[in-house]
């Protein structure tokens, strides 16, 4: 039950706010970004009026146009509209990402063309491929061949540079046999997309082939679209069902023959997350999980014959995350050793490990490591993001790349708040972006590892500056201290008690609670603003939430949801609710996908406590949601012990408890949380007599925005029912 689109609308306006304020970004990988840096770290290529230009980012007014607009546009056609690109190591090609349309969560598939600056020409890659169908086109490391995947038969081609000439290097993609991309399941709860990488020497592809054929398909009614309904299928497995299988195959360009990598064990009963090459082009590496994601394997391939070598184990009592992105494997001392994050001594820690499996810690101490932001290995250092002390905010820190030493802040002390870095290829700069609940997004460039300022707006804290966002800390009767933020009223008097709207999610999937700009005074769900019109906005962090408070925190969840995040949330709601300006008759709590869920549970356990919930696109029942993010923290139900654990947690097996005021949300047409979710909610309020509000989007997704209106609609509902059933103001 991941939290989606609106309930990450904190995270996705800090994302955006970072976006406008920051002038560099790293390419992203494949695609290309909307900025690069250039190989010498100072310089980077960001697209401006349709042009390609090159920036020195120790003085962004001195630009160079590298690829002019006239020249990227197609002959008696339109400038094309550049959403990402990728320049070639020499400079003198171009690859653009356009007319993107969304996959599931995101717009991976598209229209890529190639501009070469020797010949001076432009011309568009899959050529007869239908429109809006290339994904993950990437140039080949010598840059001669560009190869991508086809969204409607899911096979991988290459095409030549210079010839033009479109070549498949796989023939057996079906809509279920998916080649250099993935199912529903792998996207949402792993974040693989893009499926293939090409290798160090540019003669090999190495990719996963996911075979989705007996994943049972969900199927969604749509009866909108056309006079007669239609069904809309997704391969979905549920708790319970076994995942698609999953190998990993290596294709010679020449010839166009697969090798495929002998993983042990069932190619079913498995994950293999993350896969990447080593420094040598006959080897990859690979990162297999078990199917109860409690064990973990790190594996080099040898693709010449196919065969493995296990070189790194991880066994948890509850699971183990998968850390790191789609980004390319952090490989030092000449390919001999690399980088790993673990949770395994009880914090999230970076470790070397070498080729015969022989570990190193890097970061020590009683503190989460956050991220890995950038390996300068010729001067032995490692730069990645942490904050021992506030888990609310972020810092970079710098350690030896050796495991000598302690760790260090470079981040200047007198700068409380949440910090991001995006490091040049050589780490001597970096676009370091600040904010926090007093100080709006401001952004700079510095030198590293000195961190003094080189361009940019210079970041001065205000120490008297004020917000409306307050943090604070409650200790619930367990003992368990909770970080919390708070927006009294604007009119705040405190001799008046004045009605609360609690924030959750409450999952391991996102955290609430983060010092950021704006935190809490926003609310993509309420029409205006809380505190303008008479309400206290709170939000606070239970154990469960993937908060930098050691594992510990972060795994008490297990087997728990639906329970102990609950029983955090409300105890410390019943800790707030002495404060003298609350009023206790009207406390209201909202939530989204997993928030949702969070919400049912609440109003269901603790009645006495929320008067009125708003829940959105909820899990009701956990044993129908996806295998991969349910069976990770809650076991896989293969008994009828196991599924216990599902049906303790889920909300439906509380909705008989229901008291307050509920209005529940759900789109019909939802492939991640299933309508079947609301409708097995309403047979069970129904069957116990109890009066709620429901209101069904007729065929929008999880996220609820598509049709005319439906997001302004959605924004009038909530806010309409919260007045009417919480009022607002002092009393």
């Amino acid at each position: 039950m991941k939290s989606k689109l609106t309930y990450y609308l904190p995270t996705i306006l800090l994302l955006i706010l970072l976006v406008f304020s920051q002038k560099i970004a790293i390419a992203q990988r494949g695609r290309g970004g909307a900025q690069q840096w250039a190989a010498d770290g100072f310089h980077y290529y960001t697209s401006q009026n349709g042009d390609i230009v090159e920036i020195d980012s120790r003085n962004p007014d001195q630009k160079t146009t590298l690829f002019a607009a006239a020249d990227l546009t197609p002959a008696g056609k339109q400038p094309i509209a550049i959403q990402n690109f990728n320049v070639s190591s020499d400079e003198k090609k171009l690859l653009i990402y356009t007319n993107s349309k969304k996959v599931w969560r995101q717009n991976t598939r598209g229209d890529y063309w190639v501009y070469n600056a020797q010949t001076k020409k432009l011309r568009q890659l899959g050529t007869g491929k239908p429109e809006s169908t290339l994904m993950f086109a990437k140039m080949s490391p010598d840059a001669k061949n560009v190869a991508y995947v086809t969204y409607l038969d899911h096979n991988i081609y290459m095409e030549g540079l210079a010839t033009g000439v479109m070549k498949p290097l796989t023939k057996d993609g079906t809509k279920k046999l998916i080649n250099g991309t993935f199912d529903w399941a792998y996207e949402e709860e792993f974040d693989c997309r893009d499926g293939f990488r090409w290798s160090p020497d540019s003669k090999s592809v190495a990719y996963w082939q996911i075979d989705a054929n007996k994943i049972k398909n969900y199927f969604m009614l749509n009866t909108t679209d056309s006079i007669y309904p239609f069904v809309v299928p997704v391969e979905y497995p549920v708790a319970g069902e076994d995942p698609s299988s999953c190998k990993v195959g290596v294709v010679n360009i020449t010839t166009a023959k697969t090798t495929w990598i002998n993983v042990p064990g069932d190619k079913i009963q498995h994950y293999i997350p993350r896969m990447e090459w080593t420094t040598n082009p006959n080897e990859v590496i690979l990162q297999q999980l078990n199917r109860a994601q409690n064990e973990s394997r790190l594996f080099i391939g040898n693709i010449s014959n196919g065969t493995t070598r296990l070189i790194n184990e991880e066994i948890s009592k509850t699971w183990v995350d998968v850390r790191g992105t789609e980004g390319k494997w952090s490989w030092i001392d000449h390919g001999k050793s690399f980088l790993w994050q673990s949770e395994k001594d009880g914090w999230t820690h970076l470790y070397r490990i070498d080729r015969e499996g022989k570990e190193t810690l890097i970061t020590k101490g009683d503190f989460d490591m956050i991220g890995l932001s950038f390996v300068d290995e010729p001067n032995n250092l490692v730069y990645f993001i942490a904050s021992p002390d506030n888990a609310t905010q972020k810092y970079l820190y710098m350690a030896k790349l050796d495991g000598s030493g302690k760790s260090e802040r470079l981040t200047p002390m007198d700068e409380q708040g949440t910090h991001t870095y995006i490091i040049a290829h050589d780490g001597k700069t970096a676009t370091h972006n600040f904010q926090s609940h007093t100080t709006a997004p401001v952004s700079e460039v510095v030198s590293l590892p000195d961190h003094k300022h080189i361009s940019g707006t210079v970041i001065k804290v205000d120490p008297a500056a004020k917000s409306k966002t307050e943090f604070f800390k409650v200790k619930t009767v367990d003992g368990v201290e909770l970080d919390g933020y708070m927006v009294k009223p604007t009119n705040f008097d405190p001799s008046k008690k004045y009605p609360v709207v609690f924030e959750v999610y409450g999952e391991p999937a996102s955290e609430l609670v983060n010092d950021t700009y704006g935190a809490g005074t926003r609310s993509g769900q309420y029409l205006g603003s809380m505190a303008d019109d008479g309400y206290i906005a709170i939000s606070i962090s239970n154990r469960g939430t993937p908060a930098p408070k050691g594992a510990a925190w972060r795994h008490a969840i297990y087997k728990n949801i639906g329970l102990i995040n609950i029983r955090d949330q409300a105890m410390g709601a019943k800790e707030i609710l002495k404060w003298p300006f609350v009023d206790s008759s009207r406390i209201a709590v909202h939530g989204w996908s997993g928030g949702g869920s969070t919400t049912l549970n609440l109003m269901f356990q603790y009645p006495e406590i929320y008067k009125t919930g708003i829940a959105i696109a909820a899990v009701g029942w956990q044993l129908s949601y996806d295998n991969i993010y349910q069976e990770r923290y809650m076991g896989v139900p293969i008994d009828d012990a196991g599924r216990q654990v599902f049906i303790k947690g889920s909300p439906v097996t509380y909705a008989k408890n229901l008291r307050g005021n509920l209005l529940y949300i759900h789109g019909t047409g939802d492939d991640n949380v299933h309508f079947r979710n609301a409708e097995l909610l309403i047979n069970e309020l129904v069957k116990n007599n109890k009066p709620f509000q429901m209101m069904a989007y007729p065929n929008r997704t999880h996220a609820i925005n598509e049709g005319v209106n439906t997001s302004a609609h959605l924004r009038a509902l909530f806010t309409a029912y919260l007045k009417e059933h919480c009022p607002p103001g002092g009393r």
